[in-house]
């Protein structure tokens, strides 16, 4: 960042905001991309767990990977909303879902927008839709509540109800941790429409949705089953009396716990993963 003292800095911040944003156009590259609003940086791999051991979330494994094996082979599919409790694999399973169908054969290519860039995803989807190639746009750890209004209408109208069409070999799959977006807007779809027109502009995003999927803390049997999924494969032994005293420090029991847990296991071993 330039010296926000300097007049001139300031200036050439300002012109660099306002610039359109350099976009890699070489998306068969690289399976997956980073997008900052500015700039895209290629990866060379996709980071996630394979979907065998994504345990406890059987159902949302089962929507999500399917409508993502939809939208790589070209047909009709939805844009995803995964909210819900934390750690419990949002983002891994798109992560896992899309490494899927691309080991199916499909050109389907992962780019991860910042969150700081939802005023320019118009002009990402622009260069997007340019290419053959399927697309999943991610947009992680979205905070609604907190988020700027004026961004996500942008983000709702380009979802549905604006005048430009969308790019057909693109869809978006956002995370939240934020629970009481959908659980709230579930409630008052039988309220009066009075009460329907009140909902504020993160429900009304959330609508927007054709696939919204709910994700829960996990039970104690599935925290553990989660840790052999992981642990087994790496030949970690472990008791069970250690695996919940872990999970009793932190508070929370997730799959994101369970991973932490065999990451400890594997040091304690001298491992590396």
């Amino acid at each position: 960042m330039s010296d926000q003292g300097d007049p001139l800095a300031r200036i050439a911040d300002a012109l660099e905001r306002l610039s359109p944003p350099h976009i890699d156009p070489d998306w068969s590259a690289y399976p997956a991309h980073f997008w900052n609003g500015h700039t895209t940086r290629g990866l060379a791999r996709i980071e996630a767990p394979t979907l065998e051991q994504l345990r406890g979330i059987d159902r949302q494994k089962s929507v999500v990977t399917s409508n993502v094996a939809r939208h790589a082979q070209g047909h009709a599919a939805h844009d995803m909303l995964l909210w819900g409790s934390r750690g419990m694999g949002k983002s891994a399973l798109i992560r896992a879902a899309v490494i899927s169908s691309q080991s199916s054969g499909h050109p389907l290519v992962l780019v991860q927008a910042s969150n700081a860039s939802l005023d320019r995803l118009p002009r990402l989807f622009d260069a997007l839709g340019q290419v053959e190639r399927q697309f999943i746009v991610l947009l992680d750890d979205i905070g609604f509540a907190v988020a700027d209004r004026h961004e996500l209408r942008q983000l709702r109208s380009f979802l549905e109800g604006g005048i430009e069409p969308r790019p057909a070999n693109i869809r978006l799959a956002v995370t939240t941790n934020q629970r009481a977006i959908v659980e709230r807007s579930a409630s008052e779809q039988s309220g009066s429409l009075h009460e329907r027109d009140t909902l504020d502009d993160s429900l009304a995003l959330a609508d927007r949705f054709g696939l919204s999927v709910g994700f829960h803390a996990c039970s104690q049997a599935e925290y553990l089953e989660i840790i052999s999924a992981y642990a087994d494969p790496l030949e970690l032994t472990y008791d069970t009396g250690s695996a919940l005293e872990w999970v009793r420090q932190r508070g929370a029991q997730s799959g994101r716990t369970a991973w932490q847990y065999v990451v400890e296991l594997a040091g304690r071993a001298g491992r590396t993963l």
